[in-house]
């Protein structure tokens, strides 16, 4: 029977939609809620776990041949049972509010137990976390549930997460590799600057469909090219659409053409060449929909793919859903696609159907008068 151990960060990724750009400490935590957030990892962890039972033959000791071994409560207890497993728990929590060292403690019980596998829903402090606690040799596998997601021991999206436990379970020979652990200084990222450090390596399932890659920053010779970009989004903006700018470089370069003072690391809005607002979270977003209609406009993360679910969690599934699929603008320079090696577009807004739904074939503005159709996967 395969032993997989499951940890969940239950606030992981709880400021992205109120535009706190993380979820780290306290005091954010507190805020996030404030603010009207609501946590999505237990949701993303579920269904991960319905990926991986569905459709493993349930006659088969436990459900699909799989012991599943959790902590209590928020931290995994209450998802598994929700899946229909029947989990074994360890440990205790104080509360369901779980902390850095509940995490840590998690994976030195699983450990123990002598698990295959570790599965965990979280952000890049989680994977510090879990980096800073595992023994040299144990697999593990990340849920992504964060908002900046920059290290590489995530699968693509929590379906993702599912499928490729169950082919180890299996029995596909899926290889381990040392994969990064990398995350950002919040309180600067907050500010927007961005400052990545590396904080080591974790084993994981290696499978370039399923799995997520470092996030990479832009190269030295692109400027000139997303200049360009921005003077074909501008010359093509409709005064009457209320535009929400997405994070990132590119629609920097875009605000920049406006004249305006964006959110390098946030999500701005403008209408008729001004800045209605800007750093927004679901809800301003929401509210300024329902007076106009709206267009997105994002670029694609370096080495990634993500065009939405990493790093702008603000544009919600439904934000997308309320804007429409025909009215989202994506930037991208050649050099930034080329580097994706015919690897698609990623989607991962929490929402299946609405991923499924985005998927095909989306035209992406790459130069001046310039655009291509590329592929997107939400699957």
């Amino acid at each position: 029977m395969f032993k997989l151990g499951l940890i969940i960060n239950p606030m992981a990724g709880v400021g992205g939609s109120v535009a706190l750009k993380g979820s780290d400490g306290d005091d954010i935590v507190k805020e996030a809620i404030a603010r009207g957030a609501r946590p999505q990892s237990s949701s993303r962890a579920l269904v991960a776990l319905m990926a991986l039972k569905d459709p493993i033959d349930e006659t088969e000791a436990g459900v699909g041949g799989i012991q599943l071994i959790t902590y209590p409560s928020v931290m995994g207890e209450d998802i598994a049972k929700k899946a229909g497993f029947d989990p074994t728990v360890l440990g205790q929590i104080d509360s369901d509010h779980s902390t850095s060292e509940d995490t840590k403690a998690a994976v030195k019980a699983l450990q123990s137990y002598g698990v295959d596998l570790i599965l965990f829903a979280g952000g890049d402090g989680t994977a510090r976390d879990i980096c800073q606690a595992v023994d040299p040799g144990q697999a593990v596998l990340g849920i992504p549930c964060g908002v900046k997601m920059h290290s590489g021991v995530y699968a693509v999206n929590p379906q993702s997460s599912g499928e490729l436990v169950k082919k180890l379970i299996h029995g596909q020979l899926i290889e381990l590799k040392e994969r990064e652990v990398r995350d950002l200084d919040e309180d600067a990222f907050r500010k927007g600057v961005i400052k990545a450090k590396f904080y080591g390596e974790l084993l994981v399932p290696e499978d370039e469909k399923y799995l997520q890659a470092v996030k990479s920053g832009g190269h030295q010779a692109e400027p000139l090219a997303i200049q360009d970009i921005a003077v074909e989004v501008v010359e093509n903006f409709d005064e009457d659409i209320l535009y929400i700018m997405g994070s990132g470089t590119t629609t920097q370069a875009i605000m920049d053409e406006l004249g305006l003072e964006g959110t390098l690391l946030g999500v701005d809005l403008v209408r008729a060449g001004k800045l209605i607002a800007s750093n927004v979270g679901e809800k301003k977003i929401l509210a300024e929909l329902e007076k106009y209609n709206g267009k997105i406009v994002v670029t694609v993360i370096g080495g990634q793919g993500h065009i939405f679910g990493r790093g702008n969690q603000q544009i919600s599934s439904e934000v997308i859903r309320k804007v429409g699929k025909e009215n989202i603008i994506i930037v991208a320079t050649k050099e930034k696609l080329a580097a994706l090696d015919k690897k698609p577009l990623l989607v991962d807004t929490g929402d299946p159907l609405l991923d499924q739904a985005l998927s095909g074939y989306l035209r992406v503005i790459i130069a001046y008068q310039q655009s291509v159709l590329y592929r997107v996967n939400g699957n």
